[in-house]
């Protein structure tokens, strides 16, 4: 277990569903077909999220005690016993706030959504904050609309924004038309067979993004 379940300070947890190598590996190739007609990775309207924290989540726990997260552990891994093997799919593409990009998730989601409501009620059962979001719409977040770039616009402001774009009178890549170059993204099947309890410690991974650190990988069915 990383260091911050064994001391006295409370750790920052969440369970989620961790995509396999190949199947990340499709969408890598997908999104650096995005991002190169953006001013580069690095630049642009866009922050992508580092590979390393490609995850669907499925519960986020907040701050939780470290002998509680022990217990939240076992929680996890008796609804994780109790779920069977499923099938996903990553898919398509979207806009949350007009800020936060996405894919969305494809396959077996009965199967997923049931494995999210347990994961939520592991968290009740220690007392962990409510999880505020929204899970019944499952994906894997893959950028930040960067402050200061405009907001993903839909419908007739992203036509008009997009018009201007081709009359020289906005510069660069637009985020909605990101969002549209992802939207006819699919990748392979894969079969989920374990989920995760990780430790989330925000601002100390690559570019300032959040460092994942695994508590627990927990099988499915056994």
């Amino acid at each position: 277990m990383p260091t911050g379940t064994s001391g006295s300070e409370p750790v920052r947890l969440f369970a989620a569903v961790w995509p396999p190598e190949e199947v990340l590996d499709h969408l890598d190739l997908a999104l650096a077909a995005v991002r190169g007609a953006t001013a580069g990775e690095d630049r642009g309207p866009v922050r992508w999220a580092a590979r390393e924290t490609w995850h669907l989540t499925l519960a986020f726990y907040g701050s939780v005690a470290d002998g509680s997260a022990l217990i939240l552990l076992e929680e996890l891994a008796a609804a994780a016993a109790a779920a069977e093997p499923y099938a996903l799919r990553l898919r398509g593409a979207g806009v949350f706030s007009h800020r936060t990009l996405w894919t969305g998730v494809a396959g077996d989601l009965d199967e997923h959504r049931a494995l999210t409501r347990a994961c939520g009620r592991a968290g009740d059962e220690v007392g962990a904050p409510p999880d505020v979001r929204v899970r019944e719409r499952p994906h894997l977040t893959v950028g930040r609309v960067r402050p200061g770039a405009p907001p993903v616009r839909g419908g007739r402001a992203a036509g008009r924004a997009r018009a201007e774009r081709a009359a020289g009178e906005v510069e660069g890549q637009l985020p909605e038309d990101l969002v549209s170059a992802l939207a006819v993204y699919e990748g392979p099947t894969w079969t989920v067979t374990s989920l995760r309890l990780v430790e989330s410690t925000p601002g100390a991974g690559r570019g300032g993004g959040p460092l994942y650190v695994p508590v627990g990988e927990l099988p499915l069915g056994t």
